[in-house]
């Protein structure tokens, strides 16, 4: 019965030391997945902080309605469009920037 009990402890000491090993893995192997879920994790703060504000101060939502009304929407895409693209250069010059060592890289 005594050798009994402690075959039963050894056995349950390597199952813990297995499972100890399993998390550590798996915790490895999940750290991709963890950091792009903090990335939507961001996102939708940001937007829920956006929509916030844009509860708060409606009279921004009226303006953008009235500009569309007033202006032709198609030179409003035009230009929607332009802006874009012009962002979007600027942001991939800015990065060649930062990884050359030009700029200093800001925090996240």
């Amino acid at each position: 019965m005594n050798q009994e009990l402690i075959d039963i402890a050894v056995e349950r000491g390597r199952l813990i030391e297995r499972i100890s090993n399993q998390r550590q893995i798996l915790a490895r192997d999940l750290q991709p997945v963890a950091e792009s879920l903090h990335t939507a994790d961001r996102a939708i703060i940001s937007v829920r902080q956006g929509a916030a504000y844009l509860k708060q101060h409606p009279e921004i939502v009226a303006v953008g309605v009235a500009v569309l009304i007033v202006v032709k929407p198609g030179r409003v895409w035009r230009w929607s469009k332009r802006g874009y693209f012009a962002w979007r250069a600027l942001s991939a010059l800015r990065r060649q920037l930062t990884d050359l060592g030009v700029l200093a890289r800001q925090p996240p």
